[in-house]
């Protein structure tokens, strides 16, 4: 009887600490003294030759979604990226987001850029999970098409978190 309340208990722990680790939201203060919350980027596409990975990002307003692509342009011609992305989800509907900025971080050895959600494609990006990622990267190739293989509800997940967090 002990062994199966202890067994129990056990298993109740981890998938709290399981949950309660996928809303782990950080925050960082921006050069302009603004704060801004994120979640860990999650791996959404990988191959020897590319890789992509997502997070959510968002100063309390307006939400945004964060693509560190691998391999990136250097900063003369990752800077001249301004063409909007386009993700298609689960819905099997494209959304357009509005390219909002391009940053080099720590030390220039990780390109992220930001792309605004608008703000009535918020509740489907809730609801389902991203498919497609199609983004013009200059200085590489033209347009790059990522079919996510990996972590494809990563962004309706860290969303949600926000969301939830907001209903408070």
């Amino acid at each position: 009887m002990k062994t199966i309340c202890l067994l129990t208990t056990f298993t109740i722990f981890l998938i709290c600490s399981k949950t309660i680790a996928q809303c782990e939201i950080k925050n960082r203060v921006q050069a302009d003294g603004s704060m801004m919350y994120y979640f860990d980027p999650a791996v959404f596409y990988t191959t020897k030759s590319k890789s992509l990975k997502i997070n959510i990002v968002t100063d309390k307003e307006h939400y945004f979604v964060a693509l560190q692509p691998t391999p990136f342009p250097p900063k003369k011609e990752g800077k001249e990226i301004k063409d909007d992305l386009t993700i298609e989800l689960a819905d099997q509907k494209r959304y357009k987001l509005k390219h909002y900025d391009t940053q080099y971080r720590h030390n220039d050895s990780i390109m992220q850029v930001l792309y605004l959600m608008d703000e009535k494609d918020i509740e489907a990006f809730s609801k389902f999970e991203a498919v497609i990622a199609q983004i013009n990267m200059k200085g590489t190739e033209f347009v790059r098409s990522y079919n996510f293989k990996l972590h494809k509800h990563a962004i309706m997940q860290q969303l949600n978190c926000f969301l939830k967090e907001e209903d408070k």
